[in-house]
C-alpha cells in the first residue's frame, strides 16, 4: 500500500486527461485534469451534457480504454498503462459492466450469456450453469433461464445483463445508461436492484443524464467540458 494512501479507496484518478487525434497533429482533448477517489461501497453517478466525456470517463474506468496522462489507481495499483491482456484480466476479475444495449449475444439463452464471463473467470465447469440460475432466479428470471434474448422484454434483457455482470462477484459495478432503453417501470425494477446491490456493499458507477434514475445514486459527479464542475455527496444540487 502507498505511504497515506486511504485503504478504503478503490479507485483514485489523478491529474487523468485523455486526448483523441486527427491526423498527427491535432490534438482534440476530451477529458481534461481529472481528480478523482471513490471510495468502498459508494453509488456515484456521473451526469454531464453530451460531449461532456462521461462515456471516455466510464472507459477509463473499466479499463476499456487508457488515459493519454495522468495516474489510475485500481484498489492501490497503477493501471493506466497495463497491457491489453493485463487489462482485460482486470477488467474481468474486479469490474462488472451493464450497459445501455445490453450487448446480449442472441444466440445464446439467458443463461449462456451469464455463464460466459465465468470461463474467463476461472469457474469450473462444472459450477457455471449452477450460479448462472442462481443469480438469474434471484432477478426473477428463474423461468426465463433458456429463453434467447428476442424472447426477452428490454427490461428482462438488462437483468439478464445484471446477472452477467454479478456473477463473478465483482467488487465494483459499472453502468453507462442502464435504463436509456427501458420503460420507466423497468427503469423502476432495474434501479431497485442497484439499490439492493448498493445496500450489499457493492461500488456502484453509474452514468445516466436522468435525474431521476441520479437521484438513486448517494454522490453525484457531473462533467462539463471534460473536467469535473460539480462534486456532491447528498441529494442532486
Amino acid at each position: 500500500m502507498s505511504p497515506g494512501r486511504n485503504p478504503d479507496a478503490v479507485i483514485e484518478l489523478t491529474h487523468i486527461g485523455k486526448s483523441y487525434y486527427i491526423g498527427r497533429q491535432q490534438e482534440v482533448p476530451v477529458l481534461t485534469d481529472i481528480n478523482l477517489t471513490v471510495m468502498k461501497g459508494e453509488f456515484v453517478s456521473i451526469m454531464g451534457p453530451s460531449g461532456a466525456g462521461k462515456s471516455t470517463l466510464m472507459n477509463i474506468l473499466g479499463c476499456l480504454d487508457r488515459p493519454t496522462k495522468g495516474s489510475y489507481k485500481l484498489d492501490g495499483s497503477e493501471v493506466a498503462n497495463l497491457s491489453d491482456d493485463k487489462l482485460a484480466y482486470t477488467r474481468n476479475r474486479k469490474i462488472g459492466f451493464v450497459f445501455q444495449s445490453f450487448n446480449l449475444l442472441p444466440r445464446l439463452s439467458a443463461a449462456d450469456n451469464v455463464i460466459l464471463p465465468m470461463i474467463y473467470g476461472n469457474v469450473y465447469k462444472s459450477d457455471r450453469r449452477k450460479r448462472a440460475v442462481e443469480i438469474l432466479t434471484h432477478l426473477g428470471l428463474g423461468e426465463r433461464v433458456d429463453h434467447m434474448p428476442n424472447e426477452l422484454s428490454g427490461g428482462q434483457r438488462q437483468r439478464v445483463a445484471i446477472a452477467r455482470a454479478l456473477v463473478n462477484d465483482p467488487a465494483i459495478i459499472m453502468a453507462d445508461e442502464p435504463t436509456g432503453n427501458l420503460d420507466s417501470k423497468s427503469t423502476t425494477d432495474v434501479m431497485e436492484i442497484f439499490s439492493e446491490l448498493y445496500q450489499s456493499g457493492k461500488t456502484i458507477i453509474l452514468v445516466t443524464h436522468e435525474l431521476d434514475v441520479a437521484g438513486y445514486a448517494t454522490r453525484h459527479v457531473i462533467l462539463s467540458d471534460g473536467h469535473i464542475s460539480k462534486d456532491v455527496r447528498g441529494p442532486l444540487p
